[in-house]
């Protein structure tokens, strides 16, 4: 079915302004592009090896960039990415350590990390992993995305990571080359020894290499499972997104299920160690909340010799999602859900105020803070729409908009992000580092995809963080040119949801052309859309997907009625479809 919006009208500010974003936003990439990768796609940097400044850092300097492409950015976008991660495989496979013993036949392997952790991992998949959103069909990407699932799956005889008895990934370090299964060691995490002080600019604020290594020294304790190999299944998500083979789905569920069963039997806590016998703690001395990034990982900062707390669980939250995504189930959302609740529920009275714990030792819970713990709060909101599930969020200004408040939020939203920009070409233009004295994080603070403000806006999204796939209530395709993106010249503004509704402005801004652009439920089809009410008017759809087009001027909202959660997961695009 195709819905006619033909109410001419000035164009609104927010519509102007979110084109103009990605013009800008596309600019600025690609003067960061220019000034700091090579033809062959090489990020202009000393690589390393390690937890501070290796190859999940460099490749994260694309980070954002598909998705870019994927709200409307031209192709441009799309291909300085595709040459960048081709760059950055050949470059950190050339790259070997010395001394660390893990990279020394390359820091990676089969175009995927030796051994390392999730928390990198998902960093430094954070940018292929959304690749299929613009490009499903590209050869090289589903080769990957197969031997990409079938390094966590048990299918590669040099990489096993997974037990599929115990049904858990035997390591916090793993990769291409399998799990490590001894203690680490601080220079396992930092990569060999090198000129610090008076070269390069740690961006960890250390200010020679003992300080980096001391980092690190508590960072041992990596054998058995933990939640935030979580985040591996997204590699068998997006397999199973671009196969529909169901051997990855399979496992997905497998090993989530496993993991929703030890919260379970944790009084609904994701214990932060499993042993290689499968047990609670079993590598910890039995306690649940042993282990690295676990819950009761506090350091020493060696610059300033303070505590800090770094609990990582948090970033299993991706597998939740990635089984929701399967499935439709929200029970699968239940699991944080409770936690949250079960964390929370030990807070404490003092002085009146109430503190809220964020961390578990050998002498009970401890980093009470007066926010409650929240991480995955807003996933665990987003996806079920549960106010109840409001209670530990934290204010967002997002929501508020989204409940009738904050009418200038996209404006103001918006016109901040050019700020951003502003800032951040300034910086690049006063750069005067060089290639041998610049790490790979060094430019981070350049990427100018911040995508946050536009998924949001655009498309009633979560920002992928960690590595995960994206969810989002709508998601636009340009028909004319069989693209992934909002086509040129239209505009689209989410302006409420609920749990069976999504609200959307649009806006055609040519005064000439009428615009044709199909509107999709969800980044991968998994809603199904019933009827489209426009103007008192009820339009069935019955699908995934519609068209609309846009007479010149055309401005105008429609509310689409959907049933989340109600559809398989694909990366397959509209127009490809059976």
């Amino acid at each position: 079915m195709a819905l006619v919006l033909n109410t001419p009208s000035h164009p609104p500010r927010w519509a102007l302004l979110e084109r103009e974003l990605l013009k800008a936003q596309t600019a600025a990439c690609e003067r960061i592009f220019e000034k700091y990768f090579d033809e062959r796609g090489y990020l202009l940097c000393m690589p390393r090896w390690g937890g501070n400044d290796g190859s999940d850092d460099a490749i994260e300097n694309l980070a954002g960039w598909p998705v870019l492409h994927a709200l409307g950015a031209p192709d441009s976008i799309l291909e300085k990415y595709k040459l960048g991660w081709e760059g950055h495989l050949l470059q950190y496979t050339e790259a070997k350590t010395v001394e660390v013993e893990l990279a020394r036949d390359g820091m990676l392997y089969k175009e995927f990390p030796v051994s390392l952790d999730w928390f990198h991992h998902g960093e430094s998949m954070s940018v292929f992993n959304l690749q299929g959103l613009s490009d499903p069909e590209d050869s090289a990407f589903l080769t990957r995305v197969r031997r990409y699932a079938g390094l966590y799956m048990d299918e590669d005889s040099q990489a096993k990571n997974y037990d599929p008895e115990h049904k858990i990934i035997r390591s916090l370090f793993n990769g291409s080359r399998g799990p490590l299964l001894r203690k680490a060691t601080a220079l396992d995490w930092a990569g060999d020894p090198f000129e610090v002080e008076g070269r390069f600019d740690a961006a960890h604020g250390e200010r020679n290499f003992d300080e980096m290594l001391a980092h690190f020294e508590d960072y041992t304790d990596i054998v058995g499972d933990h939640p935030i190999n979580l985040a591996a299944t997204t590699l068998a998500a997006n397999a199973y997104m671009a196969t529909g083979d169901q051997k990855y789905k399979d496992w997905l569920l497998e090993y989530v299920d496993a993991w929703a069963e030890r919260a379970k039997d944790n009084d609904g806590i994701l214990p932060s160690n499993i042993g290689l016998d499968g047990t609670i703690g079993g590598e910890c001395d039995g306690k649940w909340y042993g282990g690295c990034y676990g819950w009761g990982f506090t350091v020493v900062v060696p610059q300033t010799g303070e505590l800090s707390d770094r609990n990582a669980v948090y970033r299993g939250i991706a597998g939740f999602g990635n089984a929701l995504l399967m499935t439709g189930d929200r029970s699968y959302t239940d699991v944080w859900s409770k936690m949250l609740a079960a964390v929370n529920g030990n807070s404490k009275s003092e002085n009146g105020r109430t503190l809220y714990p964020h961390m578990h030792g050998d002498n009970g819970w401890y980093g009470y803070e007066e926010l409650p713990y929240s991480e995955g709060a807003i996933d665990t909101f987003y996806w079920s729409m549960d106010s109840a599930d409001r209670e530990y969020l934290p204010d967002s200004e997002w929501l508020d908009f989204l409940d009738g408040n904050l009418a200038d939020f996209p404006v103001i939203a918006m016109e901040n992000e050019f700020g951003s920009i502003r800032q951040k070409i300034r910086g690049v233009n006063e750069d005067t580092s060089s290639p041998d004295t610049r790490l790979s994080d060094n430019t981070l603070q350049f990427n100018t995809a911040n995508t946050t403000c536009l998924t949001q806006l655009m498309m009633g999204a979560l920002t992928p963080r960690f590595g995960e796939p994206l969810h989002a209530r709508v998601r636009y395709f340009d028909p004319a040119e069989r693209r992934a993106g909002i086509p040129e010249d239209v505009a689209a503004l989410v302006v409420g949801m609920t749990d069976t509704t999504t609200t959307l402005s649009l806006a055609n801004i040519s005064p000439v052309n009428s615009i044709k652009v199909i509107i999709q439920a969800g980044a991968y089809a998994e809603h199904q859309l019933t009827y489209v009410e426009h103007a008192g008017q009820k339009v069935a759809v019955n699908d995934s997907f519609f068209n609309v087009e846009l007479r010149p001027s055309a401005v105008a909202t429609i509310v689409l009625h959907q049933e989340r959660y109600a559809n398989q997961p694909t990366l397959t695009h509209p127009w490809n479809t059976d």
